[in-house]
């Protein structure tokens, strides 16, 4: 009777640890869902339906487990392996991936397979049903460790979490079944179910605390790419064009090797807004942007700083520097565009100037502006080089100085030019 007693109580726990579970997972994936709806982030979406899902699917089965058919009861544990390839699928569409539903479906029609051909109490079906769920978390940890190129803090609790859940799964197979013995893993078998429903609460509440965790990072990280790209052309704005090019200045001073840069001025740009109108003139800066990104490589640092100047930083010399702006000069000129039927004549013109040791990137631009200008006054759609000059800290702060003095009267000289 006390053993009877015992086993009613243990029961009781083991349902009540699996009602929890249902309920936590449900709340989860309701609040992902919420935050889906607003966000319109198709991952939460994915997860947040995985997690009703599997929830839904875990409270019928452990309220009704006993006395549910063998086919329905086959259809609550497929459903279960369809939220862990949905789980595995979120992490894919996070890092913008395609859905793959072959593999989501993959669990479960192996499931119903080894339902059909393995009786309830084979030791086998118990690890066949361990394995496929371990094989998706170890799939959600791949999915997001190929994505380790990309710098986030919470990468690695992203893969560990899924990991421990796989390992959790399988430990106590492997353990119970197949090194303590059969009489060993009956005796332990609550402990380890039991054991398994607090994991699945805490890898569930794990989880969503990762999904936030990635969600945020790529919501800052959006807003400092933002904040740091011209909007009309999709390039590098002033801020972002200037904490670039002084990465690269430190790298290839480290390594001894030159760097140049080139300004771009769109020749009679104000003529084009005053005859055509502003969205002509927006659509002139888009294919000015678009020649740099095809003509230049893809090692080369390309920026819209102005109006309709833009700025590219390349780790060459002059020389090499000078057959890159050709190109482009050249590129841009022979576009052939027609505004409303009419040709519009398009051409640039460029500065080139090398930078000297000890020059930041706001004197190197200072030098490449002096070139800039008289590439205009003598003629435009050309271009023309800054003569090489050494370089002190002194002179640095002068040149940043007179750049920082001189840029509204030249970019006022520009537009007397282009008028």
């Amino acid at each position: 009777m006390q053993k009877a007693v015992a086993g009613s109580r243990m029961a009781l726990d083991i349902l009540t640890l699996y009602l929890v579970a249902s309920l936590v997972a449900a709340l989860l994936g309701g609040m992902l869902l919420f935050f889906w709806r607003h966000e319109r982030i198709a991952a939460l979406g994915w997860w947040g339906a995985a997690y009703l899902l599997g929830g839904a699917s875990i409270a019928i089965w452990a309220l009704a487990g006993a006395s549910l058919p063998r086919w329905t009861e086959l259809a609550l544990t497929m459903c279960g392996f369809v939220a862990c390839g949905m789980v595995w699928n979120a992490a894919r569409v996070f890092h913008g991936r395609r859905t793959i539903w072959p593999g989501i479906l993959a669990g479960a029609a192996l499931w119903s397979v080894a339902g059909l051909l393995l009786p309830d109490t084979s030791k086998l079906r118990v690890v066949a049903g361990a394995a496929i769920v371990a094989a998706y978390a170890a799939a959600t940890a791949a999915a997001l460790w190929s994505e380790r190129r990309k710098a986030m803090q919470s990468r690695w609790p992203a893969i560990a979490i899924p990991a421990m859940h796989g390992l959790a799964l399988m430990l106590p197979i492997l353990l119970g079944d197949f090194v303590l013995g059969d009489d060993a893993a009956l005796s332990s078998r609550s402990g380890w179910v039991s054991a398994f429903a607090i994991e699945l609460v805490l890898y569930a509440v794990g989880t969503v605390f990762i999904v936030f965790l990635l969600v945020s990072e790529r919501v800052v990280t959006a807003h400092k790419t933002a904040a740091s790209i011209d909007p009309l052309t999709g390039l590098f704005n002033r801020r972002g064009f200037a904490e670039l090019t002084s990465r690269m200045i430190e790298r290839e001073d480290l390594a001894a090797r030159p760097v140049t840069v080139l300004l771009f001025d769109i020749d009679h740009f104000k003529a084009v807004n005053d005859t055509f109108g502003h969205a002509a003139g927006d659509e002139i800066l888009k294919l000015f942007g678009t020649v740099l990104v095809h003509t230049l490589r893809v090692t080369d640092i390309v920026g819209r700083i102005g109006g309709e100047e833009f700025a590219a930083m390349l780790p060459c010399g002059v020389e090499e520097a000078v057959v890159a702006a050709e190109r482009v000069r050249a590129t841009f000129a022979n576009a052939g565009v027609q505004i409303d039927g009419i040709p519009a004549a398009t051409s640039v013109s460029i500065g080139v100037a090398g930078r000297a040791p000890g020059m930041d990137v706001n004197a190197l631009l200072a030098v490449a502006d002096r070139a800039l200008y008289r590439a205009k006054r003598e003629g435009r759609n050309r271009v023309e080089v800054a003569p090489a000059e050494p370089s002190s800290p002194g002179q640095q702060q002068l040149q940043t100085a007179q750049a920082a003095v001189r840029q509204p009267t030249v970019v006022h000289q520009f537009d007397k030019l282009s008028a």
